[in-house]
């Protein structure tokens, strides 16, 4: 059994570096699409049981109860605690394995996923995706939740890695693709229009939010 969990900040603050490129609506629907596809996608993995998803906005509940996900009310002050919260709730369920995702990765696709899920990396370990940098760490597969302590964030990459050897926890960097491109800063979002407009299939909500904004600028 492998839980998804998915933790998302309150949506009207969310993508703040964001605000020279989108005003704080179409930031704000931005982050909706991406936070629907990413909820789509977990769904269609075929090895993921359930979703648990971490929030205390409205909207965002609302959103995630509609995909089927169970919601956990967000007491934390950051991404990191948010995501224990996440596995505080899973090894209360007795669940054998977890992995973290974010809400701003549209483009995830089931198929790599499943693929992930599917290996054997042990009783015991931390799967680090990182970002598309290779610093920052868009995703953790832990075997058993408790096989690592999340610290996301800068450099977040090599520091998963360095709490996993103090945690006894077999620790390796496995790249996926579909999940090395999250939304965060104007570079980020350059490049989702440009892989969006170079490829089909996947990430509806988010290929037709942007064209919305594509027109609304044009």
């Amino acid at each position: 059994m492998t839980v998804a969990i998915l933790p998302i900040k309150n949506l009207d603050v969310a993508k703040s570096r964001l605000a020279t490129e989108l005003s704080p609506g179409f930031r704000r629907a931005l982050v909706e699409a991406m936070f629907s596809d990413t909820l789509v996608a977990l769904r269609r993995t075929t090895e993921i049981t359930r979703i648990l998803v971490i929030t205390s906005d409205n909207l965002a509940q609302q959103i995630a109860g509609g995909h089927g996900a169970e919601l956990l009310d967000d007491t934390a002050t950051g991404h990191s605690e948010a995501a224990t919260i996440g596995i505080r709730q899973a090894l209360e369920d007795g669940v054998e394995r977890v992995i973290l995702v974010p809400g701003d990765c549209p483009l995830l696709d089931p198929k790599e996923l499943d693929t992930l899920l599917t290996t054997d990396y042990g009783s015991r370990s931390a799967i680090v995706i990182p970002d598309r940098h290779g610093t920052g760490t868009n995703a953790l597969l832990l075997t058993p939740p408790s096989a690592l302590t999340p610290s996301f964030g800068a450099d977040s990459c090599a520091r998963h890695i360095e709490l996993a050897e103090h945690q006894g926890t077999k620790a390796q960097v496995v790249q996926v693709p579909s999940l090395a491109l999250d939304i965060d800063t104007p570079d980020d979002l350059a490049t989702l229009n440009t892989t969006i407009a170079t490829t089909r299939g996947g990430a509806a909500n988010t290929r037709g939010m942007l064209k919305q904004l594509a027109h609304s600028l044009s």
